[in-house]
Parts: structure tokens; sequence; C-alpha cells
């Protein structure tokens, strides 16, 4: 079923390019050349893109910025850790300032970025590397698709 406007549940697919205050573009469905689809309202994305998403309509394009409340989190300075080089392939090349994937405590991947490299050990942030941080986004919504039954939305 097609719907007007976007609701959470909705399938949506959109384009996207985000950018940071300075202009840079983090990411883009458009340098991918494909636009990404999405079931609103269920945390594939981060709240205030989500957020933002609510109400519009297919073919309606809208530019906002989300504060790292509502995207990544505040930084927290003291989120770093010590780590052994010898956790990572022997032919592993460490740069400063890269990002890896790491495990976190409770199993799920994190990002890190390596902040300072000395001897046998590695300082790595453990901030999302988008913390802190506000996004500016702006989204053409495509199409959207209702998940909600015929039942559903009589009821």
């Amino acid at each position: 079923m097609t719907t007007t406007t976007i609701n959470p549940g909705d399938s949506v697919t959109l384009h996207y390019k985000g950018t940071l205050e300075d202009g840079t573009v983090f990411d883009s469905s458009h340098d991918r050349g494909e636009p990404i689809t999405v079931t609103a309202g269920t945390g594939q994305l981060i709240s205030g893109f989500d957020t933002a998403l609510t109400g519009m309509g297919a073919g309606e394009t809208k530019t906002f910025t989300v504060s790292p409340e509502e995207a990544y989190g505040p930084r927290d300075e003291n989120a770093t850790t010590t780590l052994n080089k010898s956790i990572f392939p022997d032919d592993f090349t460490f740069t400063e300032n890269m990002t890896v994937p790491l495990q976190g405590p409770q199993g799920g991947p994190i990002l890190a970025t390596l902040t300072e490299i000395t001897g046998d050990s590695i300082v790595a942030d453990l901030n999302h590397p988008m913390a802190g941080k506000d996004l500016t986004f702006e989204v053409e919504v495509i199409t959207i698709a209702s998940t909600a039954t015929d039942e559903e939305t009589t009821s």
C-alpha cells in the first residue's frame, strides 16, 4: 500500500547527503549511485534523522540539522583504551587517526579511532567518529510504502 506521508513503520526509499558544520560531506547515497531503503521509526536511523522524516511526502526534499544528542551523542573525553599491537594481524599498518572496528564489552562492534601509537601500544578513542558533532542532512524522499495492513488503517 502506498501512503502520502511517512509514518513510523513505513518503508521509505530516499537519497541523502550528510555534511558537517564546515560543509565537509561525510556520507552520500548520491555518491554510491543508489538510494537507501529503511523502515521509519524502527531504530535503523539516528533518532534525529528518523524524527525529521516523519510527515515528509514522496518527492519532497528537506534539509535539517541533527544535534549530537539526537545523533551519536556527546563526546566523552574519558572514552579511550590502550591496546597492545599484538591483538591486530602481524601485517597491520597502524596510522594515527585511522578508524578501526573493535569488539565492544557486550560483544557488539564499535568503531575506534587510533589516536596515539607508541612502541607496542595504541591508544584508541572509543567515541563514535561523529560523536559531539552537529550533522546536516539533505534528504529527498523517493517512495513511501506503508507496512500497515488495511485492517490497521481502517480501525
